[in-house]
């Protein structure tokens, strides 16, 4: 398991008129990843952005592009998103039939695979693909809008999922959590496993700056 626990700030919650200054705020702020939450309009009820929006952020950061995959049939535009500049590519197990073809889809092309359950989708359904992946990812809400409260039942899946890692010894898998995460519940979050945390509306706000924001989340996560 990862001591440092990673900040993968959502551009879903920042300004779209100013998005080249949030992912540059969030970078010089210290954050390790920036998250992408691209959505369909058919297998959650919102339609957000797609591949060029991949690229346009490719070009402003090194940081790696954590890429949310919140589509039906996603493997139609992986080679897509992965062309684009995305580095980690993360598919809802709900979406694909043909899970392990569709990790290794993503591996093939030369990118980290990461899978994603859903609130009410049972951890015993990632027991056959945790060997392949490299990232788990636990929704928190259910998936469509930024701004939703945490459910809190979440705490207790994130506990099960970080106790599969550990008994298969899978240290290397990053467990990600998403949704309603923010500096008054991130310790809890940590406590149970978590090792990236997924933040939109804690990070672009309009109370505060962003390099605040991701120091508050910080404090938090050190007090875990």
């Amino acid at each position: 398991m990862s001591t440092h626990v990673k900040l993968s700030p959502s551009i879903l919650s920042a300004n779209f008129a100013c998005l080249e200054r949030a992912v540059r705020d969030a970078e010089a702020a210290g954050v390790e990843w920036i998250h992408v939450d691209v959505m369909d309009g058919h297998f959650v009820p919102n339609l957000t952005m797609g591949p060029v929006v991949v690229k346009a952020l490719r070009s402003l950061t090194s940081l790696p592009l954590d890429v949310h995959l919140m589509i039906e049939q996603p493997e139609r535009l992986i080679p897509a998103f992965a062309a684009a500049g995305a580095d980690i590519l993360t598919v809802h197990v709900e979406t694909c039939p043909h899970l392990h073809r569709t990790v290794q889809q993503i591996k093939e092309l030369g990118k980290k695979a990461g899978v994603t359950l859903n609130p009410a989708t049972p951890v015993a359904s990632l027991e056959e693909i945790l060997p392949y992946v490299d990232l788990v990812l636990v929704m928190s809400v259910n998936p469509g809008f930024s701004g939703q409260s945490y459910i809190p039942t979440s705490t207790d899946k994130i506990a099960r999922v970080r106790q599969m890692l550990d008994e298969r010894s899978l240290w290397h898998v990053e467990l990600e959590v998403d949704g309603g995460v923010k500096p008054a519940n991130v310790a809890e979050v940590v406590r149970a496993g978590a090792t990236v945390i997924v933040a939109g509306s804690a990070i672009f706000n309009d109370k505060a700056s962003v390099a605040d924001n991701v120091r508050a989340m910080r404090d938090a996560i050190a007090r875990a």
